[in-house]
């Protein structure tokens, strides 16, 4: 099944929908969504390493346009979805800890926290709910996730085909350290907020 996947991304990164598909995960995990854009934007770029910047860019677009999203049930919808969303994830007792720490390292915060694999959407929600600055939080948004993003176009435009051997030769072990990252991120998350 995951070779399957991983084929299917490949095969995909030259149709149209799949930079769609892509764009909606980068949206979708800013805000609510637990799965990174990296599912879609690693293999895209890995099949079509000349075109790896112009995914990083679409999925900085989306991800900040997500991240908007998530601000905004942080600021207008936090007693209903925000609430929802911080329960789910568990950390309803910690938003208010995170809260005060907005009032001294706001930025700081958006910035290495959109750098990491621990869930953006947590960094989107509560900035609205703090009632961070809007243009800020957007400013430092394309600057973490843009960093992020564009780190893994750069990565793979220039070791692309090195990359890419390795990756379809032990296929399952970096799918599983991707998967510990992602669960170590969301462990992280629980820790400090």
């Amino acid at each position: 099944m995951l070779k399957r996947t991983y084929d299917w991304c490949i095969d995909a990164a030259d149709k149209p929908y799949a930079l769609w598909i892509m764009a909606a995960v980068s949206f979708a995990e800013s805000s609510f969504f637990p799965i990174p854009p990296d599912i879609m934007l690693l293999p895209m770029s890995l099949a079509q390493p000349k075109k790896a910047w112009w995914f990083a860019a679409v999925c900085t677009i989306a991800s900040v346009a997500g991240g908007v999203v998530g601000y905004a049930i942080g600021a207008l919808l936090y007693d209903s979805v925000g609430h929802w969303l911080i329960t789910v994830y568990g950390l309803s007792d910690k938003v208010e800890t995170f809260r005060a720490s907005y009032a001294e390292w706001g930025a700081v915060i958006i910035l290495l926290k959109g750098l990491t694999p621990i869930p953006y959407k947590l960094v989107t929600i509560t900035s609205g709910f703090a009632g961070y600055n809007i243009w800020l939080f957007i400013l430092c948004s394309i600057v973490a996730r843009g960093g992020r993003f564009f780190v893994v176009a750069v990565l793979l435009n220039r070791y692309g085909d090195l990359i890419r051997a390795e990756l379809e030769k032990r296929l399952g072990t970096w799918v599983a350290i991707g998967a510990v990252v992602l669960v170590l991120g969301f462990y992280v998350a629980f820790k400090l907020v």
